[in-house]
């Protein structure tokens, strides 16, 4: 597949990323995976949504999702056009059909998905030259620090995974 890596994001670019990387931590603060996301629209975020699939005990509550709804409110509107959506991380195959569905026309995403990403490192949905609508994926913005966010959320997970087998193993021991 392929993914478009794009070097020269412009300084609203790098605002509105961090913007989601911001809504990154607030899922990572509440035990969600941390992916963030925003939509912006004549600079000013439309939109926002961060993970919440596990308290929010619904598949559809991933941060795309949650922010496309915000946004379609704020337009009372399932269009968006005009729009930019930044997302720390690739989106799925559902996130990338609603994208499409959208009209979205600009995404800005900080690191691919390689095993369930839809907008190009894995499959394509957003990009598909069949659909009505399509759009390349730009990829690469704050890369690191959306990696991060990831990274250090699974470790705290394997780290108190662990640490609940010490504590069971102390109870039998007793």
């Amino acid at each position: 597949m392929t993914e478009i890596l794009k070097k020269d994001f412009s300084a609203d670019d790098y605002f509105f990323m961090k913007e989601a990387l911001y809504e990154a931590r607030i899922a990572r603060f509440v035990e969600e995976v941390p992916i963030g996301c925003v939509i912006v629209y004549d600079g000013k975020i439309i939109g926002r949504g961060h993970n919440f699939t596990f308290k929010g005990k619904s598949g559809l509550l991933h941060a795309e999702m949650i922010a496309i709804k915000e946004a379609n409110e704020y337009f009372d509107d399932f269009r968006l056009e005009n729009t930019t959506m930044y997302v720390t991380m690739e989106p799925c195959s559902m996130c990338a059909g609603a994208i499409i569905n959208s009209r979205i026309n600009r995404l800005v995403i900080g690191i691919p998905d390689h095993k369930r990403g839809a907008c190009g490192s894995n499959t394509n949905i957003t990009g598909d030259r069949s659909q009505l609508h399509f759009l390349d994926a730009e990829f690469g913005l704050l890369a690191k620090e959306c990696l991060f966010e990831l990274q250090s959320f699974f470790k705290m997970l394997r780290a108190r995974g662990k640490e609940k087998k010490l504590a069971l193993k102390e109870q039998e021991n007793k």
